[in-house]
C-alpha cells in the first residue's frame, strides 16, 4: 500500500508516518506539508518522501496522490485562539483545503480517504460523553472550520463513491508536540513550564476536563483504519472517553517530575469549550481490538522526550 500523509512533518503526522512505516502492508509513505507548523526535522532518518507545500496547491496535490491507496488529511492550520485572530485564514488552510484534497482525491482514482476533524465542533453542547449524533454547536471558526470539512467530506462519500473516515480527535499529546508559542496545547505548554521551573499557566481556574489522547494510541487506529480500508457514513470519535481536568495532569507532571509545579492563572481564553469527553462507542464497534495507552504512561514518554530537547537537558 502506499499512503500520503498531509500535514506529515507535524506533530501527529509525523508520529502516524512513523507507525506507517513499521506496517508490513505499506511500502511507501509520502508526505505533504507546508512547514507552516510542521518541521522537516520530525522526519529525521525516516524513509518517507516529503514535498514542501500546500493542500491548496491542486497541481501539487495531484501529483502526490496519483497511485496512493490512501490518503489521510492532516494538514490544517490548529489552534482555536489562531482562528479567533485571523477566521478567514483559518477557512482557507482547514476548508478550502479539505475540498482541494478531496477533489484531487477524486481526479486520481478515488483512494480512501481519511480526515482529521475535531471533537470542537460539539462546541456549546453541553452533553457528556460526547456521541457523534449530537448537534454540533461550534464556538470557534476554527471548529466551524472543521465542520464544514467534514461535511464536505462525508457529501464527497454520498457523491462520488469516495471511501471516507472522518475521525474527531480530541486532546492529543506525545512526543514532538512543541511547545514555546503562542497557540501551543496544553500539555506542551504545561511541561514548558514546569521543566523551566516557571509557573505553569492555566487559562481559568484549570477545572475545565478534556479527554486527553496519546498521540501512538491515534496513530494506531489510524493505520488500522488504512490497511483495513475503514470508512464510515457518519464521524467517529478518536478517543477513549477518559476525563482530566487541566489541574489533574498539572498533578500529574508535578508527580512525573518528583516536585509540584507552581501555577498562575490567567483569564479564560475565548472560544473554549468547558468540559469534553468522547463517547468511544462508534470507535469500539470499527476498532474492536485496539487497546489506548494509559494517560501515565503516555504522559511519561511525553516527559521523557521532552528532557531530550536541547532547552531542558
Amino acid at each position: 500500500m502506499r499512503v500520503l500523509v498531509t500535514g506529515g512533518a507535524g506533530f501527529v503526522g509525523a508520529n502516524l508516518v512513523r507507525a506507517l512505516l513499521d506496517e508490513p502492508m505499506v511500502t511507501a509513505v509520502h508526505v505533504i506539508d507546508d512547514l507552516s507548523t510542521g518541521d522537516r526535522a520530525n522526519l529525521d532518518g525516516l524513509d518517507a518522501d516529503l514535498t514542501v507545500g500546500s493542500v491548496n496547491d491542486a497541481d501539487l496535490l495531484d501529483r502526490a496522490a496519483e497511485g496512493v491507496d490512501a490518503i489521510v488529511h492532516l494538514a490544517a492550520r490548529p489552534s482555536v485562539p489562531r482562528s479567533v485572530q485571523d477566521p478567514v485564514a483559518t477557512h482557507h488552510a482547514n476548508t478550502t483545503g479539505t475540498l482541494n484534497v478531496l477533489e484531487a482525491a477524486r481526479r486520481v482514482g478515488r483512494p480512501q480517504v481519511i480526515m482529521a476533524s475535531s471533537s470542537s465542533v460539539y462546541g456549546a453542547n453541553p452533553t457528556l460523553p460526547k456521541s457523534e449524533d449530537l448537534c454540533p454547536a461550534p464556538m470557534s471558526p476554527y471548529a466551524a472550520s472543521k465542520l464544514a470539512g467534514e461535511s464536505y467530506a462525508l457529501a464527497y462519500a454520498n457523491c462520488f463513491d469516495l471511501p471516507v473516515l472522518v475521525f474527531r480527535f480530541f486532546n492529543v499529546f506525545g512526543p514532538l508536540q512543541p511547545a514555546g508559542h503562542a497557540y501551543a496545547a496544553a500539555i506542551p505548554t504545561f511541561l514548558d513550564a514546569a521543566l523551566r521551573g516557571e509557573p505553569i499557566p492555566v487559562h481559568g481556574d484549570g477545572g475545565q476536563t478534556r479527554d486527553f489522547t496519546y498521540v501512538g494510541s491515534l496513530a494506531a487506529v489510524v493505520v488500522e483504519a488504512v490497511t483495513g480500508r475503514i470508512s464510515s457514513q457518519t464521524p467517529v470519535n478518536l478517543a477513549f472517553g477518559s476525563r482530566r481536568s487541566l489541574l489533574d495532569v498539572i498533578s500529574d507532571i508535578g508527580t512525573a517530575l518528583g516536585r509540584e509545579p507552581e501555577r498562575e492563572h490567567q483569564p479564560p481564553r475565548v472560544g473554549d469549550v468547558r468540559h469534553s469527553q468522547a463517547d468511544q462507542t462508534r470507535l469500539r464497534e470499527l476498532f474492536p481490538q485496539v487497546k489506548p495507552t494509559p494517560f501515565e504512561e503516555g504522559l511519561a514518554r511525553t516527559v521523557e522526550w521532552f528532557k531530550t530537547l536541547p532547552d531542558y537537558a
